[in-house]
């Protein structure tokens, strides 16, 4: 049975050194165990302060980047290399830094991409990636080792927003319109494609989290609250600062 654990560590800058260590961890092990590490980025301020402190650990070297797949879990649909795009932020503060495969850095289409402004035709031509990157065999997914996430502070989670089409998408990916929070057109992945991660880290920061990160816990539902339907297939792990857990039940924290 998949395990759910709660992290709760003193600041934001504290959780994303934390997070930073896990990830190297994590993609050491998945390397000795297989040979390769998939991992599944995403966006905001504390996944940036991730990347970041990923870039300043010494034992980031230990990980053999040229077997690293990065993949992302939602994007904004605009022009490649608008500074607003998921994609910009990680090269920046992490991945142009990396000895990375070009090939195996799979980043979702931008606008201005070979599907023009069309976020279903870019949609449809990721989920064609990840087919393409599946075991013969297997279902139409390659192995994520982690999937991070970042909450909203509307529980949203990638660009799946509460009472939206998205939260009902059972497709691989899908194209997002009139999102509530802008840019309003995005690609994202959807639920039954996250929950299909090895393991999910759910990652907040700050007290205007504290509301949408305790709505989930206690388990306010995937449509309402997007945040409450993801796990892991192995483990679902939050990532917390004091101020976002302040509604997290005491018995259900491990603090650090």
């Amino acid at each position: 049975m998949a395990e759910t654990n709660v992290v709760v560590h003193a600041d934001a800058k504290v959780l994303a050194q934390a997070a930073a260590a896990r990830l190297v961890v994590k993609l050491i092990d998945a390397q000795a165990a297989r040979g390769f590490a998939g991992i599944v980025l995403t966006g905001g301020r504390i996944a940036a302060a991730v990347y970041e402190a990923v870039n300043d650990l010494p034992a980031r070297d230990a990980v053999d980047w040229s077997r690293v797949d990065v993949w992302w879990g939602d994007e904004r649909f605009l022009p490649s290399g608008d500074p607003d795009r998921n994609e910009t932020q990680a090269r920046e503060a992490l991945l142009d830094s990396l000895p990375l495969d070009p090939a195996r850095i799979h980043a979702m289409p931008p606008s201005d991409g070979p599907d023009g402004n069309d976020p279903e035709a870019a949609a449809a031509r990721y989920a064609q990636a990840l087919a393409a990157a599946a075991k013969p065999g297997t279902a139409q997914l390659p192995h994520f080792d982690v999937l991070m996430l970042g909450v909203g502070e509307d529980g949203h989670v990638a660009s799946i927003f509460p009472e939206h089409p998205g939260a009902y998408e059972t497709r691989v990916v899908s194209a997002v319109r009139g999102s509530p929070k802008p840019p309003p057109v995005r690609v994202t992945l959807t639920l039954p494609t996250i929950n299909t991660a090895e393991e999910v880290w759910l990652m907040a920061a700050g007290p205007e989290k504290a509301d949408a990160v305790g709505m989930a816990m206690a388990g306010g539902g995937p449509v309402q609250v997007p945040a409450s339907g993801v796990h892991g297939v192995e483990r679902t792990l939050w990532l917390l600062d004091r101020a976002a857990a302040a509604e997290v039940a005491p018995r259900l924290r491990s603090l650090r």
